[in-house]
């Protein structure tokens, strides 16, 4: 199963929002989605049991479950 740490592409990545349970990042160097390979635009992180996603653009975007978090990766 894949998996990301945040933490080990924390270079690549510039935090935009923390509230301690969600976070979202922007992409800054390219870095390949775990899921599909391709570069991702967006991430968000959440450690909540549920989240509430606000209506969708159109794009594309990838999920993951990594042990104690979800991760989205919005292309």
């Amino acid at each position: 199963m894949p998996r990301f740490d945040v933490h080990d592409h924390r270079h690549a990545l510039k935090q935009l929002r923390d509230t301690g349970a969600t976070s979202l990042w922007e992409n800054r160097k390219q870095v390949a989605c775990p899921v599909c390979d391709a570069p991702f635009d967006r991430l968000f992180t959440t450690r909540e049991t549920g989240t509430t996603f606000p209506e969708n653009d159109g794009a594309r975007f990838c999920l993951l479950r990594d042990g104690d978090a979800i991760h989205l990766f919005r292309h």
